[in-house]
């Protein structure tokens, strides 16, 4: 009896020696830790998941008690190149550096809603890193995102001007915007992109096409998704700085970050001012936040993100055409100018906590809880005269229009990697949908307002499969909205990898998709009731079929060229028609009908890991195929599609070295088919050229000084036609950092 137990503790002491912890640290090219990211461990020559974990704030994971033997790290981190490694299980730590690659091969989230490289997605994905933003130091959301391809941005006038994007040939609000996990759209896909900061943002992504399966409502034509950095040093971490420019230019900010333990924080505020270059052209923004992580264990781990922002804009109004602002219409001379009484604001308010749980080693649970509130206030105190053929010269009609909108909601998303080759997720969604649409002066104009709720419920699920040379991504979406009743939401991707090419050229993949994309109806198209217009509870949601196919082909390891072409089938779309021609009573209904296709052509290279080029180019028809009886240009059957440009393009030039960084990016965007709405026969806006440069040079690690400058050739142009654009504007600034090791 003895000799057994001397046996069995032997055994048991053993096996206790023989099993260790793999601790691994994954860094950036700079040997900053990485957070976030997914190590997987599988036993090395198979395709049998060992385990997931998350790289924490100080960018460790660890592999508790393995056993001696051979194993093999995969480390998929967005923004990087997928790395696998060969390791063999010991207590120390090993350190894996990770690469930037092209687009194609860098790893994204967006597109599948797990980390995963983009060529792999079956979509279409441009990302700007923590790098790149920082030598843009771009002042809104709009300033970065024209240099990405696909993207066609039109900014009413100058800086805080609403701002609106266009991919693809949708409308401006078929977009989906999600910052820090919480989707910053109003109920319906609007969104001023001119007052979106990008102050701490750590990554954003650009998802163009169709993705409502696994989006909802909104994605009918891209997702962007914007993440605020998280803290990673031991030591706390203050950035501080300001910088200053013409145009009575002038920004100041300051963050706290940094990871103690299992605890991470990034606390963090920006201001920004500027006089505009004419009267009423001024803008202010300030923004605060705070992104806190904790974590539990290694199987449970908590974040809370905040957000609140707010800004105040001059809006002067559509009073410069093309560079001319005087007008002789049937012998009658009109001169314009800027509307000095106009004014917009903002609001807005984000919270979310997120819970992230693992349970064994193949799933992975996220639960989150989110609010946001926006609130949009448009006046104009009826200072200024309005001329147009239309009527006499008037004083423009005093108004405050307010938009207050408040979601709320609760979002589930599993993840469950059955082997290298197979993941599925799931998920399932609630929100509430609360909001009003008023305007409080009744004395002055007929009262106009509504208040609306929607509470919506969604679940979807997707598989991703890898079978040799090919690759499907299959999912669908239930979608049940307050308004629009039930509706089923699919998706398929199919990437094949045709040639797996040599030394020169390295690879040939193509791709198709086919999927659905919907909108739900804007509040003020649903609930609104007044003098002239009848709420309609009946909308349907607007559509969108969508298809792509293309190829992706490598070449010398250091270019990808990117060709795809699309075709989006809009349907239901929703147009407000007069239902009495006495009293001009009217409803929104779903009624339009429109078709937009063409092709995207795209370079991208990492000509060395400091140094990389991507330019694009983008050929765009659009034409209204179904319009309201009576309609005439520019939105009758037939005409194209407003502010679509046929032609389009970017490039994007981005070093990025130890001691200094820069960025050039030019955007061009063709004449594209636009209206003044007043009666002065502009049906067009001309094309434009737009050449951007930012840089910085790191004195010493403690001091950085940079610079920016925006329209540098000093071009006229306009975005949208009667509002100007702002010429040469340059910024200089110096950022300071203590602490941070």
């Amino acid at each position: 009896m003895r000799a057994l137990c001397a046996s069995f503790l032997f055994f048991v002491l053993l096996a206790a020696a023989s099993a260790a912890d793999l601790k691994v640290k994954v860094v950036d090219p700079q040997s900053a830790a990485v957070p976030g990211a997914q190590v997987s461990l599988f036993t090395k020559g198979t395709a049998t998941l060992l385990k997931i974990v998350t790289s924490s704030a100080e960018g460790i994971a660890t592999f508790n008690e393995l056993s001696s033997g051979s194993y093999q790290i995969q480390v998929l981190a967005p923004g990087f190149a997928a790395q696998t490694e060969d390791v063999a299980a010991h207590s120390d730590a090993i350190t894996i550096q990770l690469h930037l690659a092209t687009a194609s091969e860098t790893v994204v989230v967006t597109a599948t809603r797990t980390p995963v490289q983009a060529g792999e997605t079956g979509a279409d994905v441009a990302t700007l890193e923590d790098g790149q933003l920082e030598a843009m130091h771009p002042v809104a959301s709009d300033d970065a995102l024209r240099f990405l391809p696909g993207a066609v941005v039109n900014t009413q006038g100058q800086r805080g001007g609403l701002s609106s994007l266009f991919v693809r040939g949708g409308n401006s609000n078929y977009n989906k915007v999600i910052v820090d996990g919480v989707s910053v759209t109003e109920a319906g896909g609007t969104i001023d992109l001119g007052t979106l900061s990008l102050a701490e943002a750590g990554r954003l992504e650009f998802l163009r096409g169709a993705q409502s399966t696994l989006y909802g409502s909104d994605a009918m034509s891209s997702v962007i998704q914007i993440w605020t950095r998280t803290g990673t040093t031991p030591v706390p971490e203050l950035r501080f700085g300001a910088d200053a420019g013409n145009y009575g230019t002038e920004n100041g900010y300051a963050s706290l970050a940094g990871s103690r333990g299992r605890f991470d924080y990034n606390v963090f505020g920006n201001q920004f001012n500027t006089s505009g270059s004419g009267p009423n052209d001024d803008y202010s923004n300030s923004l605060e936040g705070a992104n806190l992580g904790f974590s539990v264990s290694d199987q449970l781990s908590l974040r809370l993100r905040v957000r609140h922002d707010n800004s105040a804009t001059g809006v002067p109004g559509a009073w410069n055409f093309n560079g001319n602002n005087v007008f002789d219409i049937d012998g009658v001379t009109y001169v314009l100018s800027p509307d000095l009484g106009a004014r917009a604001r903002q609001n807005n308010f984000l919270a979310s906590l997120d819970v992230a749980v693992k349970t064994g080693p193949n799933w992975t649970h996220n639960f989150t809880g989110f609010e946001y509130n926006l609130k949009t206030t448009n006046q104009d105190s009826g200072i200024s005269v309005e001329s147009s053929p239309f009527g006499p010269d008037t004083l423009n009609t005093p108004f405050e229009a307010l938009v207050n909108i408040n979601r709320a909601g609760f979002d589930y998303q599993g993840n469950y990697v059955e082997r290298a080759w197979a993941e599925t997720t799931i998920g399932y969604e609630f929100e509430d949908e609360n909001g009003s649409v008023t305007d409080p002066i009744p004395e002055m104009t007929p009262p106009t307002g509504g208040h609306g709720l929607r509470l919506n419920e969604a679940a979807y699920a997707q598989q991703a499969i890898k079978l040799g040379r090919l690759s499907v991504i299959a999912g669908g979406r239930f979608v049940h909205n307050t308004t629009f009743g039930n509706i089923g939401v699919p998706r398929v991707a199919l990437g094949f990898q045709a040639l797996r090419g040599g030394r020169i050229f390295s690879g040939t993949r193509l791709n198709f998709s086919y999927a659905t994309g919907i909108k739900e109806p804007r509040f003020e198209e649903t609930f609104v009731s007044s003098a002239f217009q009848l709420p309609n509870l009946n909308l349907k949601a607007e559509r969108n079929r969508a298809l792509e196919a293309g190829f992706q082909q490598n070449l010398l390891s250091r270019f990808v060229f990117v060709a795809n072409y699309f075709n989006n089938l809009f349907h239901d779309q929703i147009e407000f028609v007069t239902v009495n021609p006495t009293t001009f009573v009217g409803e929104y209904i779903n009624l339009e009908k429109s078709l937009a296709h063409g092709a995207e052509v795209e370079l991208q290279s990492r000509l060395t890991q400091r140094l990389s080029w991507n330019t694009s180019y983008t050929y765009t028809s659009t034409q209204i195929l179904q319009a309201p009886v009576g309609s005439f240009a520019p939105d009758a059957q037939g005409d194209p599609l407003l502010r679509r440009p046929r032609h389009s393009a970017t490039t994007l030039l981005t070093y990025l070295g130890r001691r200094w960084g820069g960025t050039l990016g030019g955007s061009f965007v063709g004449p594209r088919p636009d209206s003044d709405f007043d009666g002065f026969n502009i049906n067009h806006t001309p094309g434009y050229f737009l050449l951007d440069m930012g840089g910085w040079y790191k004195v010493n690690s403690r001091v950085t000084l940079y610079a920016n400058g925006e329209n540098v050739l000093n071009r006229f142009y306009e975005e949208v036609t009667g509002y100007p654009a702002l010429r040469a504007n340059f910024r200089a600034g110096v950022r300071f950092r203590i602490g941070g090791e």
